[in-house]
């Protein structure tokens, strides 16, 4: 059997707050780790039929980008709705949402809020 492995690495101030992101995957064909500004990861437990969430960010990423990565994220929850259960539905109204939050996000930029 292949195996493959996903890697987190996570500085932290002495608040544990998180300062840097690192991350490299088995099979990316990297071998050493990357910064990265947020991760957000899900996990279903299927004993308990629920969902474990892990979100991270560092504290110098900025709020315009934080909003951006959550719309990315829901947007690729979106395609992977549809792939995994064939709902169309489903991830038809989510990218309507992600649409929605996008012409947001545009707007704040524009009116210099974010």
């Amino acid at each position: 059997m292949k195996r493959s492995e996903i890697k987190f690495e996570v500085e932290l101030d002495d608040k544990r707050v998180p300062e840097k992101i690192f991350w490299q995957a088995s099979e990316s064909g990297i071998t050493e780790l990357t910064e990265t500004k947020s991760v957000s990861i899900s996990l279903w437990d299927h004993a308990a039929k629920n969902t474990m969430r892990i979100d991270l960010w560092a504290k110098d990423m900025e709020v315009r980008d934080m909003k951006r990565f959550y719309i990315d994220c829901l947007g690729g929850l979106a395609q992977s709705m549809l792939n995994a259960t064939g709902d169309e539905l489903m991830s038809q109204q989510t990218n309507e949402l992600v649409e929605k939050l996008a012409l947001h996000v545009e707007k704040e930029i524009k009116a210099g809020k974010i």
